[in-house]
């Protein structure tokens, strides 16, 4: 059972792959169609006009010479007889005028000598009667014409083409110049007919076989014409995907080739624009690095220097001048301002370089909550809504971050109490902080976690550094997880954390890129 069912999914599989490369957007099904129409088109149009030359043709020439005989026939043996004849004599002239090899009936009337009108049949009493001859042909017939320059004859042969029961005839009549019987002819054409439909069906099976060669024509060109643009595509979206090295064979001189080159210009372009651009952002990053890197010993001596002063300003024996000490003050608090934003910087630039990496271990998210928030003495100031026995796999010291982060803007910019909750989700754990201030104005929201950014551009010394929330949204990153940001209905902003309970595979898959992108010994050209 389970072999049939894996080969009816095959089959599925396959199907739907037939039909999505005959979809009707698809260029090769157009192709297709376009050249099945046109062949269609010119093998219809040059059928039907074989076919109409051809029966023209055929009919003209059998009706040519029946007529041709016919008259003949006339002249020579009907206008043998007497004036007024007999049945007899004109039941015998039409056998033998009938006799000929063009085998036709006729049907001779004449007046008899008692004045009634005399018929004779070549086809006997049951055969070509003068009812089977149409009205119109009977009365054109028997119409004296006048005589002119241009018109010798008072009466001249006419004929139509009829069909009985499917099957077609000529039909034709005269009267004898000079005086004599008036004679008519009908003349099967069933043979001609039988030719024609042959004839017919051979064009047919010649226009469905020109259909059938176009659709393989089509196919082979389509092919030809679109395996280049196929491979344009591939290229195309190896180029999306950062494979900047990826370029066309050119081969030839048509447009395609042309287009080929062109593609293969504009990647190298890029590949040196990106190139450029990665390397000024690497000196970028290097810059940031090594002068985070260089004030830190400065800022080791300078923040020993205002813990020395700080100690002074807090000694009851008062050894600062009171003249100089909101100066000194000023000194440290900036002091610790400039070293918090050094030391962010440097995170930042670790995030930039690719460099993070996740110490992972299994932590109690209550637990590192209660822990974030007691070494910063918030507890009086922060509400914990968690349960004990939430286990995950992440990084604590980076989740300590984050938690400092989202809880600490909260304190600073939003309103008391601050409430952080946990609960699971699926396989991830969602952590909510949520304030009771004016919230988040609508034009903020967007930029809350861009870096540098602040709400009120009048307090740009303000005692954010504006790196915070983007160190917590990047640490998040880390872990495969989001932070979002948002205004409660009941007043005041909500940060949502969610992580996933187990950090173990995005971290096993940043150590195989890191080994990747150290063992690559530089990029090399590639044909698609």
């Amino acid at each position: 059972m389970t072999d049939r069912q894996g080969g009816f999914r095959g089959w599925a599989a396959a199907r739907k792959g037939v039909l999505s490369g005959l979809r009707f957007t698809s260029l090769r099904l157009r192709l297709v169609v376009v050249f099945g129409l046109v062949a269609l088109t010119a093998a219809v149009s040059a059928s039907a006009i074989a076919y109409w030359l051809n029966r023209e043709a055929v009919l003209s020439r059998t009706q040519d010479a029946v007529l041709r005989d016919f008259e003949q026939e006339m002249q020579n043996r009907a206008g043998a007889l007497p004036e007024h004849p007999g049945r007899d004599e004109l039941q015998h002239t039409a056998g033998q005028m009938a006799a000929g090899g063009q085998q036709f009936t006729v049907l001779l009337v004449a007046e008899g000598h008692d004045g009634r009108t005399v018929y004779g049949s070549s086809g006997g009493l049951n055969g070509f009667s003068i009812e089977d001859v149409p009205a119109s042909l009977r009365e054109a017939v028997n119409k004296e014409q006048p005589l002119t320059s241009g018109n010798k004859s008072p009466y001249h042969l006419y004929w139509q083409r009829t069909v009985d029961d499917g099957t077609p005839y000529l039909v034709a009549g005269t009267r004898v110049i000079g005086g004599g019987p008036t004679g008519y002819m009908l003349k099967s054409l069933e043979p001609e007919a039988k030719d024609l439909n042959s004839l017919a069906w051979s064009l047919g099976i010649a226009t469905g076989l020109a259909l059938i060669g176009s659709a393989l024509l089509a196919q082979a060109a389509a092919t030809t014409v679109l395996k280049p643009v196929h491979r344009l595509g591939v290229a195309a979206r190896r180029l999306g995907e950062g494979k900047l090295d990826t370029r066309l064979r050119v081969s030839g001189t048509d447009e395609l080739a042309d287009l080929s080159r062109t593609f293969n210009k504009a990647a190298e372009a890029l590949e040196k624009r990106v190139a450029d651009m990665a390397a000024r952002d690497e000196a970028s990053r290097r810059f940031v690095a090594d002068m985070s890197h260089e004030l830190r010993t400065p800022l080791t001596a300078i923040t020993a220097v205002t813990e020395v002063l700080e100690e002074e300003l807090d000694s009851e024996a008062g050894g600062i001048d009171p003249m100089i000490e909101p100066a000194v003050r000023l000194v440290v608090s900036e002091t610790r301002r400039l070293n918090d934003l050094v030391e962010n910087l440097m995170e930042v630039t670790r995030f930039d370089a690719g460099t993070a990496r996740l110490v992972l271990d299994d932590v109690d998210v209550a637990d590192q909550i209660t822990a974030c928030i007691d070494a910063r003495a918030w507890l009086d100031a922060v509400e914990l809504d968690a349960e004990r026995g939430i286990h995950a796999r992440l990084d604590p010291r980076r989740l300590d971050v984050i938690l400092a982060n989202l809880i600490g803007n909260a304190l600073k910019h939003g309103g008391s109490p601050v409430r952080v909750s946990v609960r699971e989700a699926d396989d991830a754990v969602v952590i909510a902080v949520r304030d009771h201030g004016p919230g988040i104005p609508e034009d903020v929201l967007p930029h809350v976690f861009d870096r540098f950014y602040k709400a009120s551009a009048s307090r740009p010394r303000s005692e954010g550094s504006g790196l915070g929330l983007s160190i917590a949204l990047e640490n998040a990153h880390i872990h495969g997880g989001e932070i979002t940001a948002a205004n409660s209905p009941e007043g005041g902003a909500v940060f949502t954390l969610r992580l996933p309970k187990d950090a173990s595979e995005l971290a096993r898959q940043d150590s195989e890129k890191a080994a990747e992108n150290a063992g690559d010994g530089g990029a090399k050209g590639k044909g698609a």
